[in-house]
């Protein structure tokens, strides 16, 4: 068979569901290869980067890759953003792009360029097929290695002529092996320590939603009481109705939840990633005793310096404290500080979800009525922008991988596609997509793909006609912001000219059943809320009056 026909089976020996992408002439035999499988879909995309957040979503929401295609050149480039995102965001991921001749890579040639050097910092390996009967080898390594704890991005370049080259070689089959286990005798002492501790708290992170310990947290909490505080990517990992859930951790600013923190003499991080949440800003005297559970041992930190690493599954690790806290007879814990604080949050949430405000909608409340649109194992995306803290701080969730919210590269353009493709893998779930005006237009090509695919999808966009991010943080620091006004266009004629249905909604009394009513339509739809963002510089001067509760 062809290389490009080999490469095509060595994708489904993996159990590749999808790719994501726009092919060039590069990726022509590949294509033509492709086209004959009857296990791979591709999805054909009208940006690159697009192509880039679906398989990165993908990924997020099923633990195995997806691939997102590019030809060579310009369309290589065009992935990395969407790429840099899923690595950072530790999302499995395929990368797959075309290459000139192997005659001319040596020298000055159209588009050509070193685009496996290029994928390097983006992605935890990146190489090129030099020879076809590589390409079983090269398969099974990437899947692997994207798949292995961190995961993330690994980048496959197949040059023109090489597709074409005939070869007898076979894929290889996959082999999965189980993760190690921290020793028993670490486990011990990491539970003597957390027994005899005052006041422990739980830090959730992106590992525990991503590998399906949330179970085992939960029991975990129940057992001792201890209560836990999520990143923005461990939503729902603890229930938002459990007593135990102290709602989320991580805005530039301290909120209730830092307090608690600050007052804890153990800290318990689970799944932990630093690209999140700095732990400058929640162990500045590098003070606090610190239990590490992960996958890998801890990134190397003067602010993170753990007294005991548990490195191995996250859910064994788990199971295991949990058979010794069965064993214990109580945790004489004192949790009164931590009831406060998720009483106090509750207020918080709850204050504005009766608003009749009219011309402008409160962030709270648009937050409030998409919670109570969307049931428990319905998915919220986030774009990047002031909605995204509005989402971190006020969204909250029954289960985990239901806000999917980019927080390690954070990319702006990351939610009309990325709900593209949570409704590919969930077709009976809500998928509501929240993003600014200007994230919104990064990627508004992709809702020509979202009504070719039928995708049963909302998108909330939050109209402010800046870039409203940047203007809260300047304002913050500087006490004025520069020029960040642009125009936006006539949002309803847009939806239509899509065949998306659109709605304008200035009314905070019909916003939840207009939403109710989009999610109804049975075809993509475009809810667009002229937002008010003068409650960014109140919250900001909100969280900087708060003190701890006594």
């Amino acid at each position: 068979m062809k290389a490009s026909d080999l490469f095509v089976k060595c994708l489904e020996e993996e159990n590749i569901e999808y790719i994501f992408g726009v092919p060039g002439e590069e990726n022509a035999d590949f294509m033509i290869s492709l086209e004959d499988s009857a296990k791979i879909k591709f999805v054909l995309t009208r940006h690159e980067q697009g192509a880039a957040f679906m398989a990165e979503i993908y990924g997020r929401l099923t633990g195995n890759p997806a691939a997102c295609l590019g030809t060579l050149g310009p369309g290589a480039t065009n992935l990395i953003t969407g790429v840099a995102d899923s690595n950072m965001d530790r999302a499995p991921m395929l990368v797959l792009t075309g290459q000139g001749s192997t005659e001319r890579l040596h020298k000055e040639s159209h588009q050509i360029m070193d685009v496996v050097k290029m994928f390097e910092p983006v992605t935890k390996w990146a190489t090129t097929v030099l020879h076809p009967n590589t390409i079983p080898e090269i398969i099974r390594k990437a899947v692997r290695i994207a798949r292995t704890e961190k995961p993330g991005a690994v980048h496959i370049e197949l040059p023109e002529d090489i597709a074409k080259v005939d070869t007898d070689s076979k894929p290889i089959k996959p082999q999965r092996y189980m993760r190690s286990v921290p020793d028993e005798e670490v486990i011990d002492n990491a539970f003597e320590m957390i027994a005899t501790a005052k006041h422990p708290i739980i830090l959730v992170g992106n590992g525990v939603a991503r590998k399906g310990a949330s179970d085992e947290l939960r029991e975990f909490c129940e057992l001792t009481k201890i209560g836990a505080m999520s990143t923005f990517m461990a939503k729902g990992c603890v229930d938002v109705d459990s007593e135990q859930c102290l709602f989320t951790i991580g805005l530039g600013s301290r909120d209730r939840m830092s307090y608690l923190i600050d007052q804890a003499d153990v800290v318990i991080t689970l799944g932990f990633d630093m690209v999140e949440y700095h732990p400058k800003l929640w162990n500045p005297n590098c003070d606090k005793k610190i239990i590490h559970a992960d996958f890998m041992p801890s990134e190397i930190d003067q602010n993170y310096h753990p007294q005991i690493e548990l490195v191995g599954d996250l859910a064994h690790t788990l199971g295991e404290l949990n058979d010794r806290a069965k064993q214990r007879v109580k945790f004489i814990y004192d949790t009164s500080k931590q009831q406060k604080v998720r009483q106090d949050m509750l207020e918080d949430l709850a204050e504005h979800k009766n608003d009749d405000t009219i011309d402008k909608i409160r962030p709270q409340k648009a937050i409030w009525d998409a919670r109570q649109v969307l049931g428990p194992d319905d998915i919220l995306l986030s774009d990047v922008g002031a909605h995204k803290m509005w989402i971190a701080r006020y969204f909250h969730c029954h289960k985990p991988n239901t806000c999917l919210i980019p927080n390690g590269f954070c990319s702006m353009g990351f939610a009309l596609p990325g709900a593209i493709a949570a409704n590919l893998v969930y077709p009976d779930r809500r998928v509501l997509g929240i993003a600014g005006d200007a994230g919104f237009l990064m990627n508004v090509q992709e809702m020509e793909t979202a009504k070719r695919l039928n995708s049963n999808i909302v998108m909330m966009v939050w109209e402010d006609n800046e870039y409203g991010l940047i203007a809260w943080k300047q304002q913050a620091e500087f006490g004025k912001h520069t020029d960040l006004a642009f125009n936006n266009p006539d949002w309803e004629l847009l939806a239509k000219s899509f065949g998306w249905n659109g709605y304008y909604v200035n009314n905070s009394k019909v916003l939840q059943s207009t939403l109710e009513t989009a999610f109804n339509d049975g075809v993509p739809s475009l809810v667009v809320v002229p937002i008010d963002y003068r409650e960014n510089m109140l919250l900001t001067k909100r969280l900087g009056e708060l003190t701890l509760p006594m």
